[in-house]
């Protein structure tokens, strides 16, 4: 019992010796950790994009949306009745024809019957005249026997006894009966509808064998020869560019751009500002005005009828201006530059022409200038800020 007593005290005393070791050695190696030093963290520099700008001759355009609309469409309506006995494979919907193509005949018997008749009577009212010129020529002759020239009984002819009255009515007889040959020949080249123009069939409602009356409407064409686009623009937007009867001058209408994605691709066609619908829209207070493109279907695809399209008119030349992106024209008419110490500054402008994309700036930017397009939400003049590059990068 004595050794299993002494056992347990030399244990706990070999385990108070390690803990006091433990102890004395967490004592020196912290005595001995050198002090850390307090050092102020800088404030990080606010990373900005910037672009060189550069003072140049440069156009305004103004850019609108509008809708392509035929500049002629027309309802097909023949001017005479009858049967339809020949219907063009181009008369149907979506169908493309020429000018002087033939449409649709109507059934001509009846007409060239009339036409034979009116002939005829022509023929007749012909006859009666020169029968009345005989007739009148021998009374005249009869007269004069009577009443030798220079002769006491000499005396001009009365109107009656020449038959005046007979050939003036057969006169007007044969010009009434060419008339009715006239618009008999006329009805007889009408059974035979020709298109007007060259165009595409919008919609047609007409079949062989159908029987028409006149001023039926049998289809619906439109022109392909020209299109217009309808543009509405605000009123101060017609201070840049020339639109004829409507801003001052008398040159020809502006230029303008039609562009349209077909088939994942941007397609443009060249117009011409022509005039304006003549009022401002009471709604919008908008004005329509009209581009006129030529021949819009000689390539394919078409600018075809009911396209929304975008629209550029080229205005007037500013002989020195620079272009920034709307987003770095700042509230207030200001931008933000970073100067060569890479300091952002304030630096009020004079903006020329704004629009949704760019800005152009007539005044308070000059060659070089670094123009920032990031957007912060807190900025001063005056304050530090690193450069980025194109690709994120740090330049400066």
């Amino acid at each position: 019992m004595n050794g299993k007593r002494k056992r347990y005290i030399f244990q706990a005393g070999v385990v108070a010796l390690f803990l006091f070791l433990g102890f004395v050695g967490m004592k020196g190696l912290i005595a001995g950790k050198p002090e850390m030093e307090k050092t102020k963290r800088p404030a990080p520099t606010m990373a900005v994009r910037v672009i060189p700008v550069e003072a140049k001759p440069s156009t305004v355009v103004v850019k609108g949306e509008g809708t392509v609309r035929p500049e002629s469409e027309i309802n097909l309506v023949p001017q005479v009745s009858g049967k339809v006995i020949e219907v063009s494979n181009t008369l149907a919907d979506g169908g493309r024809f020429q000018k002087g193509d033939v449409l649709l005949r109507i059934d001509p018997v009846d007409y060239r019957l009339a036409l034979t008749l009116a002939e005829a009577k022509v023929k007749d009212a012909e006859s009666r005249l020169q029968v009345a010129r005989e007739e009148a020529a021998a009374a005249l002759e009869e007269w004069n026997e009577l009443h030798p020239p220079g002769s006491p009984d000499a005396a001009e002819a009365p109107p009656l006894v020449l038959k005046v009255p007979q050939l003036k009515a057969a006169e007007a007889k044969l010009e009434a009966e060419r008339a009715e040959l006239k618009k008999a020949e006329l009805h007889l080249e009408r059974t035979v509808l020709r298109a007007p123009f060259n165009g595409i069939v919008k919609e047609e409602n007409v079949d062989v064998g159908q029987y028409v009356v006149a001023g039926q409407s049998l289809a619906t064409l439109f022109s392909t020869d020209v299109v217009e686009v309808v543009v509405p623009l605000e009123d101060r937007d017609f201070s840049w560019f020339h639109v004829p009867g409507f801003t001052p001058g008398d040159e020809k209408g502006s230029s303008a751009r039609v562009k349209a994605r077909l088939a994942g691709k941007e397609w443009i066609w060249e117009g011409k500002v022509v005039r304006t619908e003549g009022k401002m829209d009471e709604r919008t207070r908008m004005i329509n005005v009209v581009i006129r493109v030529e021949r819009p279907y000689d390539r394919k695809p078409p600018l075809a009828m009911g396209l929304f399209v975008q629209v550029e008119i080229e205005g007037m030349m500013l002989p020195k201006a620079v272009r920034i992106p709307v987003a770095s024209f700042r509230e207030g008419d200001t931008v933000w530059v970073v100067d060569e110490k890479s300091r952002l500054r304030f630096r009020q402008v004079v903006p020329g022409r704004i629009d949704r994309d760019a800005v152009l700036i007539t005044e308070g930017l000059k060659d070089g200038d670094r123009v920032v397009i990031s957007g912060h939400a807190a900025v001063t003049d005056g304050m530090a800020v690193r450069v980025l590059d194109g690709k994120g990068g740090s330049a400066s």
